[in-house]
């Protein structure tokens, strides 16, 4: 009778021996909601000029460097302005050239006493008036010319174009968009029911799972404006994509704490479709809930079938 009662001892102690009191642990309690990837600076490409889109240059998706030309506007009513302007100059200038004419032979007719200082006079005059006349259509020129410089639509910053709202050919007007660009960087925006706002706190580690899997990002602003009963709030994510803006990204906020009871993974274990976890009093059916990472561990929560205290045994050891 010894042995078999050594037998039994021996296979006894090592469950016992891994025998742990299940004890509440506080976990965070989480809420999924969906963040909009966002970029920093939406400007729009605009017009500077009215005319005709001659030239467009990229499209939805290119990345462009600030002060790059995305396109080009004629307007050809600047052309014919600038010809009559020219051809304004020139008459000026046959003027000029006639009246200082005037004014040599004037010069010499006052040196032999033949006219007067007065028509001299008259004579310099006439000659300033039509330089300064000469500058002022100089001036009118140089308008002209930087009116239609002003046909390039450019960058206002480096980034991706988001949009282009005019194909090549249309007809735009002055402060009309040519292309919209989102630069700066990009960052997720939130809208929580507002039942959750008491709950969060700038500086939050919130859980997102995006495109390019799991990540972490951190509560960075928090709007105190409610729009239609949600909360908006502003995520910094290091390193998000800035391929797709507008798109729709889960997110795992923070909002609140509770007790539950966790068992390590391994400690469940499945028999003909019940979960089981081995007791130090035997096996329980059980009802699992989430997993957690505790430590690095993966903890299932039990919703039913265990109770504080209850030693448990993991399956395998």
């Amino acid at each position: 009778m010894r042995l078999p009662m050594m037998t039994a001892l021996a296979l006894f102690l090592p469950l016992a021996a891994l025998a742990e009191p299940l004890a509440p642990v506080t976990v965070t309690e989480w809420k999924a909601v969906y963040g909009r990837i966002e970029a920093r600076d939406r400007l729009p490409a605009r017009a500077r000029l009215g005319g005709t889109l001659v030239e467009l240059s990229v499209s939805e998706g290119d990345v462009v460097t600030a002060g790059q030309v995305l396109g080009r506007i004629v307007d050809e009513k600047l052309g014919l302005q600038m010809l009559a302007v020219d051809a304004q100059a020139a008459s000026l200038a046959a003027q000029l050239t006639n009246a200082l004419t005037e004014l040599e032979r004037g010069e010499d007719l006052l040196k032999r006493g033949v006219t007067t200082v007065q028509r001299l006079d008259a004579l310099r005059t006439q000659v300033d008036v039509l330089q300064g006349q000469i500058a002022a259509v100089a001036a009118q020129r140089q308008v002209i010319e930087q009116q239609a410089a002003e046909g390039a639509v450019l960058a206002p910053s480096a980034g991706r174009v988001l949009d282009v709202p005019v194909s090549m050919g249309a007809v735009v007007m002055p402060g009309e968009p040519v292309a919209v660009l989102g630069g700066g960087g990009t960052f997720l925006r939130l809208a929580v029911p507002e039942r959750h706002a008491m709950a969060l706190e700038e500086g939050d580690v919130i859980g997102i799972e995006g495109p390019d899997g799991q990540a972490e990002g951190r509560l960075a602003r928090i709007y105190p404006l409610i729009e239609n009963g949600r909360l908006i709030a502003d995520v910094e994510v290091q390193g998000l994509t800035d391929r797709f803006v507008d798109a729709r990204v889960l997110v795992r906020l923070p909002v609140g704490e509770r007790a539950a009871l966790l068992v390590p993974e391994s400690a469940v274990v499945t028999r003909h479709g019940l979960d089981f976890v081995e007791t130090a009093h035997g096996p329980r059916a059980v009802v699992p809930g989430e997993i957690h990472q505790i430590d690095g561990r993966a903890m299932v929560e039990i919703v039913s079938g265990l109770n504080a205290g209850d030693e448990i045994v993991e399956a395998g050891e």
